[in-house]
């Protein structure tokens, strides 16, 4: 019986063992990668003399972020809070658009011109209107600003995955005498999945760029688009670049969350089927 047991057990050790390899063979080609970015960095800084305002080495990065991390912390903290307030307003107001919009041609032909043109203005245009609006100090006004980057790739990509539809299995809801929402509980919005967290991904780093670049058109001292800039105009670039890592990492840590969340939502994607085959 205990033979027979440790039998039985092999095939799930071994699955359990080509995924554990699988996961490190996927994790470890951007990790060589980064830590050799980083060693021929730190070489080119020594070899070639370059000057700290044109490129800090990694290691001075390194120790500005040990000696003033509290306060890089405080600023990234400030500036997490404001791009997640405009993700979520980005991402609620995309899909409520993208909900209406796909119901019919005419409402989607009247405000896809619109969403383009708000789309197709800079960033940079809306910064100071925002900070007009509702004040340098208020963070509303950095959520504003990443909520409008954020809303045209949520409000797009709603809109295509809820009309990317098999027409089979609406013909089988129809036949079935499906109610529209029924319609569009079980098939439309299954079938928009995918489509939308295409976009959420985009979204997450769209809201981060967007709460820094409006930041440096005015915010309070504890943000990180006035620390970065305010440090590189006394020549603190050890201190900027600190900044800059983690504004990377607070984009980073969004996007993961976005993963975790299609992992969560989208168990049934081949893609996802086919990593654990």
């Amino acid at each position: 019986m205990i033979v027979g047991a440790e039998a039985a057990l092999e095939p799930t050790l071994l699955s359990a063992r080509r995924r554990v390899l699988r996961r490190v063979g996927d994790w470890a080609p951007p990790v060589v990668v980064a830590v050799g970015f980083i060693i021929l960095w730190q070489a080119a800084v020594t070899v070639f003399d370059i000057k700290r305002f044109i490129m800090p080495a990694p290691f001075a990065i390194g120790g500005a972020f040990g000696t003033y991390f509290s306060e890089i912390w405080a600023a990234a903290s400030y500036t997490a809070t404001e791009a997640v307030g405009g993700l979520i307003i980005g991402v609620t107001a995309g899909l409520l658009v993208g909900l209406l919009t796909a119901r019919s041609i005419g409402v989607r032909e009247s405000l896809l011109p619109f969403a383009i043109a708000i789309n197709s203005i800079p960033i940079i245009a809306f910064a100071p209107i925002m900070n007009n609006w509702f004040g340098l100090a208020n963070p509303m006004s950095k959520m504003a600003i990443s909520g409008l980057l954020v809303f045209f790739p949520v409000m797009i990509n709603t809109v295509r995955g809820l009309t990317s539809v098999d027409p089979a299995a609406l013909e089988l809801m129809r036949a079935a005498a499906a109610s529209d929402l029924t319609v569009l509980r079980k098939v439309r919005i299954p079938s928009a999945l995918p489509y939308i967290f295409t976009a959420l991904k985009v979204a997450a780093t769209l809201a981060t760029i967007g709460a820094i670049v409006g930041e440096y058109f005015g915010a309070p001292r504890a943000s990180l688009g006035q620390y970065i800039a305010q440090h590189a105009a006394y020549f603190n670039f050890e201190r900027s670049w600190a900044a800059i890592v983690l504004a990377a990492a607070i984009g980073i840590g969004l996007y993961t969350l976005v993963l975790l969340a299609e992992r969560l939502m989208m168990p049934w994607h081949s893609s996802f089927r086919a990593v654990e085959v």
